[in-house]
């Protein structure tokens, strides 16, 4: 395997948790007795760029399916923090127009989420949220550059551990913000 960032051989093991099944794949009553999909759970560290990763087996189509079920808006002190956030942003980034971007839409900020998996861009959606249904990375944003939609502010919460590419989501950051932009 690769390292995601500098693409370097990974050979340096940290730690061999076993196997697990993917996180919030919940199990219907009829799959119960079925056999169940497990991954190895082993963290390696890189020892070009010293960047600490998972041992990756699952595509990201198996991990964030049509039905994942993680919703971070079911932390209160989560929604609190983002309540808060919203309003330092608005105000340092002198903003005039999710859990977190239902914040910027009550303030009347135009906003815009990225999200891949389709329960959680419906959640957004539901809330009044316009949803790109699409992972973020570079050729999404220079498509969005290129038709004037680039953002003062991109806020991403626990986001870079699951994106397939991190250097490609990186590159999507730097074409996507405004000169000047957070």
């Amino acid at each position: 395997m690769k390292c995601r960032h500098c693409l370097a051989e990974l050979d340096l093991p940290l730690v061999d948790l076993g196997f697990a099944p993917p996180s919030n794949a919940y199990l219907t009553p009829a799959n119960l007795h079925a056999p169940e999909k497990y991954f190895p759970l082993r963290v390696l560290v890189c020892t070009q760029c010293w960047l600490v990763q998972t041992e990756d087996y699952a595509q990201a189509g198996e991990l964030f399916s049509a039905d994942y079920a993680y919703f971070s808006s079911t932390s209160t002190g989560w929604l609190d923090h983002a309540a808060m956030y919203a309003v330092a942003m608005t105000r340092q980034l002198r903003l005039s127009q999710g859990y977190l971007l239902k914040n910027f839409v009550a303030a009347g900020i135009p906003c815009l989420g990225i999200e891949p998996t389709a329960s959680t861009a419906a959640a957004a959606e539901s809330l009044g949220i316009p949803v790109l249904r699409e992972f973020f990375g570079e050729e999404l944003g220079t498509r969005l550059a290129v038709n004037g939609k680039q953002a003062d502010l991109v806020a991403g919460n626990n986001v870079y551990a699951h994106v397939p590419d991190i250097n490609d989501f990186s590159r999507c950051l730097f074409v996507v913000l405004k000169f000047g932009g957070s």
